[in-house]
């Protein structure tokens, strides 16, 4: 790369760094909001919070980049000009398809870095979000019930406590327990306590009644005690047997389901497969569209306003045929074929544009073209 082009290619680098930072932030922050309850009603820790607001980030990684890019460009490329500094490239020789090259060799970084974001870290980072996430909710038993509140554990128990004290333990428990169906159990207690044992999490209760219901004889047992254990351990179950979703998922295994598994489910494993490649793939899209839109044609020094616009519109186009497309190929499989037309045929007409575009200009941009530069 030559010297101009390492300069433009440092300046790119930069305003992108900066810009998928500041994004970054700003949604990590707006996403993390939700997992303050934890902290607040449920008692986790805040190492754990922090744990796993990072794991997260891959999420919005992948849509913040290309925007990143974009930005990048655009305001690069049209300070550039209006600090007549590309009039100078210009004249030193410099076709619009040598200026595409430094930003080109940046798009191919964030590829780069996405790829590795879809192929490792994204599985990696939402298979330990929702492990962790599976293991807070029916294991941190204790941290979930909160008093005056109805909390349903696993969709198998629901407990009521009045109160708590300052020790933690509860005044005035009531257990809904529907692990076996056929024998509902309801239990109420003046008082009960959380222990852990090493064989799992258990709940002590003390001076109550439980209650079993028999649906096919329609009889209703009841016994009382002086106390009582309750084993939830069972709840408990352990992370590797929980059905993983396809956003946790390797490229490999979405490329091969496993068999026997519902159609629907299939075609979104499919799909997030390919939305896996599609996307790295479009952050050139989102890096010629600047540049298609302000290299062809004469130079103005004053800006480029109406190009500028039709950069930003472009690019929200581009985004909106992305989505729709990955929406598509949810739904139905021929779709795909589509989504890759719609982010590959914007890379052909952009190197078209730009290869053209320093010769015929009105040939591209008719009416568009900026007047003399002043």
């Amino acid at each position: 790369m030559h010297t101009l082009g390492r300069y433009v290619h440092r300046q790119n680098l930069g305003i992108m760094l900066f810009v998928t930072a500041t994004l970054s932030v700003a949604v990590w922050i707006t996403q993390s909001l939700r997992l303050i309850d934890l902290i607040v009603n449920r008692g986790l820790s805040v190492e754990m919070f922090f744990w796993l607001a990072l794991l997260l980030l891959p999420r919005f990684l992948d849509v913040v980049l290309p925007i990143g890019v974009f930005i990048a460009v655009l305001f690069t490329f049209n300070r550039l000009a209006v600090e007549s500094e590309l009039v100078v490239m210009r004249a030193a020789g410099l076709s619009p398809l040598a200026l595409a090259r430094p930003v080109l060799s940046l798009a191919g970084l964030a590829f780069i870095l996405l790829m590795s974001l879809s192929v490792y870290f994204l599985p990696v980072a939402n298979r330990a979000f929702k492990d962790l996430e599976f293991e807070i909710r029916n294991r941190f038993v204790s941290s979930l019930v909160q008093e005056g509140t109805f909390t349903t554990i696993a969709d198998k128990i629901t407990f009521y406590a009045r109160s708590r004290d300052a020790h933690d333990d509860i005044e005035g428990l009531m257990i809904n327990d529907d692990r076996d169906p056929r024998h509902p159990v309801t239990i109420f207690a003046e008082s009960a306590a959380f222990v852990d044992t090493l064989s799992g999490q258990r709940i002590v209760m003390v001076k109550g009644s439980r209650q079993q219901y028999d649906p096919r004889t329609r009889k209703l047992s009841v016994l009382t005690f002086d106390k009582y254990t309750l084993d939830l351990s069972s709840l408990r179950g352990a992370p590797e047997v929980r059905f993983r979703e396809p956003q946790e998922r390797f490229l490999p295994a979405l490329f091969s389901p496993p068999p026997g598994i519902d159609p629907e489910l299939r075609r979104a494993f499919i799909a997030e497969a390919h939305q896996r490649i599609l996307i790295p793939l479009s952050v050139f899209g989102f890096a010629l569209i600047p540049l298609t839109c302000l290299l062809p044609g004469e130079i103005n020094r004053r800006g480029y306003a109406r190009r500028v616009a039709l950069a930003v519109g472009l690019a929200f186009l581009y985004e909106l045929l992305n989505v729709g497309a990955a929406d598509l190929t949810g739904r139905y499989a021929a779709a795909i074929p589509l989504a890759y037309f719609g982010t590959l045929v914007p890379l052909w007409l952009g190197f078209a544009i730009l290869l053209h575009g320093g010769i015929r200009p009105g040939l591209w941009w008719p009416g568009l073209a900026a007047g003399r530069a002043s």
